[in-house]
């Protein structure tokens, strides 16, 4: 095989490595953007089947289904807001801007990553926004979440060195 055979070979595998770094992280950030618009619907009561028909006990099961509404938003869940609003460097104006931000700015990204707009602007943004996540899962001692997040920035950084490989964007450049 001659030296550019192996080079176009090479660059085809690392062109597919940053499509792949590029679509997972996207994924990753929009379904993690939607889901701070997700809540429990209204509980819905039905009889219990016994054998294929309605038992005759009474009994009774509710289901709650998942929805999405702009009134379910939550940037930052409700149990971990309340573990942050005590931390003395997290200042609550910060803390109220952040929990409006950050869902938009997942989804976002997301999409920019997806369709390849302006790819390393958009993962420096990630990287910027997992740091900062980071930062309170730091004050709180969340170490599995912590390593979790150290896990994506690897892949952003990864992404960013195999951003001149990236074919399939729109603003190569930025």
């Amino acid at each position: 095989m001659t030296s550019k055979e192996n080079i176009c070979s090479n660059d085809l595998g690392y062109t597919l490595g940053i499509l792949l770094l590029r679509l997972w992280l996207g994924v990753r950030a929009f379904q993690t953007g939607i889901e701070k618009f997700a809540g429990s619907g209204k509980p819905v009561d039905s009889t219990v089947l016994v054998d294929g028909a309605p038992n005759t006990y009474g009994l009774t099961e509710t289901t709650a289904t998942k929805v999405y509404a702009m009134s379910n938003y939550n940037g930052v869940p409700a149990p971990l807001y309340d573990k942050f609003i005590n931390e003395p460097l997290i200042p609550e104006f910060a803390l109220n801007i952040y929990n409006v931000v950050l869902g938009p700015a997942l989804i976002i990204l997301g999409l920019t990553l997806f369709l390849g707009i302006a790819t390393r602007f958009s993962l420096f943004l990630m990287g910027l926004i997992y740091t900062s996540l980071t930062f309170g899962l730091i004050l709180i001692k969340q170490d599995a979440g912590i390593a979790w997040l150290g896990v994506h920035i690897i892949m952003i950084v990864m992404a960013l060195a195999l951003a001149k490989y990236n074919k399939f964007a729109i603003f190569k450049k930025w």
